[in-house]
This record gives structure tokens, C-alpha cells and sequence, in this order.
């Protein structure tokens, strides 16, 4: 009877971390950049009364056996790194990758990179490009101060039209980041990523080259949640959290029983 107290529990706390993940991701669904994350539950170790194959006779064998699990837990959280919807701002600054395998990178206050799908810019006193924390941009880039248009061209070429001139002049050149297995890549928050043993090494290119996507200016690329898919999981999370707290009434209910047994 205990059995079923501890497997009906299990139950509770991992649709509980499954609510966590789905909460998350709706509190991020205007968030720049941001990937959905999902749950993934697995069952726990199972108690064998009887072996499947266990012969019975010389020619017969036991075709199932009997095996009891003892729960499930939660063993991942990827992210699915598909593209979320773009918005066109027209704000010089606002760049979007063109395609899902494709980081931009910043230069964290430690001297790490860091990886990040968010492409809002902005542009410091010292005419550096930087993110919304104050993070340069990688490599880095400096906008001139009489700088009176800035242009991306899709294969990350930064130029700028000074004031009084006509023609462009080349400032810097985007260079992104793609990862063999992006899911495995170490979330930091603030809308960034570290690299992992399991994401490999990044790949360094320059826009639409080596299977690198080209990027897109005056977009932004939103978040990729589905408000509809979230609902429908909380939902699914809820009933599932309700159905192993009856599970742990009834296991109570049968104690209750044993325990009032009278000779």
C-alpha cells in the first residue's frame, strides 16, 4: 500500500515541475528570443515479483512476468530552438537571424561569450554596439558618432552613411555562432546561453556561410511559446496533479480499512 502513496507522490511533484516549466514559458512569451522549454518525465526503478521469460516447464515459459514501477520523475527540460515569429520594428538596431541554427554573440562582464537569440541593439556612449545589460556585441563594432544611417546587408555587413557623404562606409563585420547540439547549451538567463560539453564547441561564421543563416535588419525575433500549446499542457498538468492526489486518497482510504480490521 505504501507503494502506491510514494508513486501517486512522485506523480505530484513532478506535474508540479512540469506546471514550473509551462508557468515559465508563459511568462516569457513576449520575451525577445526566448525558446520554449518542455518536461520530460521518465518512470522510476520498477520491483520484479516475477521474471518475463522465467521457465515454467521444459518447453513453456512465464510470457510477461510481474513488474510494479515506483513513480516518474522529471530528467529534462530542453529547449526547442524553432524560429518564433518576426516583428518589423524598422529600428536600424533591430536584427533577426534568418534561421534556427544561429547565435549572436556577447561578451560577458567576466571576459566569457555568451550566446543569445535577441538581437534588440543599442549603442553605448562610446558608440560601441551592446545589448540592453550593456554586453558588447562579438566582434565588436563601433558606430561612428556622425553616423547618419546604419545598414546590415544580409551577410552580416555592417556600414554606415556619414553625415554630408553619399557614399557607405564598412564598420564591422557580424560573426554568429551555431552548435552541433543547441538544446544542450547552459541557459543563463537574461536571454543567454552558455556552451556545454553536450552543445559542442561553437561553429564561427559569417552570415550564409558554413550553414550559417543570414540575418535580417529592422526585424526582431520574438519568443516562440504558443499560448494555446501552453494552455492545453497546463491543463493536461492539472488534471494529472488531481489524478495522483486521488490516487493518494484512495491508498489512505485503504490503510484506513486495514487498520479497522477487527479478529
Amino acid at each position: 500500500m505504501l507503494r502506491s502513496l510514494w508513486s501517486s507522490a512522485t506523480g505530484m511533484v513532478a506535474q508540479q515541475t512540469n506546471l514550473d516549466v509551462v508557468s515559465h514559458n508563459l511568462a516569457n512569451v513576449n520575451t525577445v528570443g526566448y525558446k520554449k522549454r518542455r518536461a520530460d518525465f521518465e518512470d522510476l526503478l520498477y520491483q520484479i515479483y516475477r521474471e518475463p521469460g522465467t521457465p515454467v516447464e521444459p518447453n513453456s515459459t512465464i510470457p510477461t512476468g510481474v513488474q510494479v514501477g515506483l513513480g516518474t520523475r522529471v530528467v529534462a527540460t530542453p529547449s526547442f530552438m524553432r524560429e518564433g515569429n518576426f516583428e518589423i520594428t524598422e529600428n536600424p538596431l533591430d536584427w533577426a537571424i534568418a534561421g534556427e541554427d544561429g547565435y549572436f554573440q556577447v561578451t560577458q562582464t567576466d571576459g566569457t561569450i555568451a550566446y543569445t537569440r535577441a538581437g534588440a541593439w543599442q549603442i553605448d556612449g562610446e558608440g560601441q554596439i551592446v545589448n540592453h545589460d550593456g554586453l558588447l556585441l562579438e566582434p565588436a563594432i563601433v558606430i561612428p558618432e556622425n553616423a547618419v544611417d546604419i545598414i546590415l546587408s544580409p551577410n552580416g555587413q555592417l556600414s554606415v552613411r556619414l553625415a554630408g557623404e553619399t557614399e557607405l562606409q564598412e564598420v564591422g563585420q557580424l560573426e554568429l555562432a551555431r552548435f552541433i547540439n543547441p538544446a544542450g547549451l547552459y541557459a543563463l538567463g537574461n536571454k543567454l546561453f552558455m556552451e556545454t560539453e553536450a552543445s559542442g564547441p561553437p561553429i564561427l561564421a559569417e552570415p550564409g556561410v558554413d550553414g550559417i543563416p543570414t540575418v535580417r535588419q529592422g526585424i526582431l525575433e520574438m519568443s516562440n511559446v504558443q499560448v494555446v500549446e501552453e494552455m492545453v499542457e497546463m491543463i493536461i498538468a492539472q488534471r494529472a496533479y488531481e489524478a495522483n492526489s486521488k490516487g493518494i486518497q484512495t491508498a489512505d482510504d485503504f490503510l484506513r480499512i486495514a487498520n479497522g480490521l477487527k479478529r
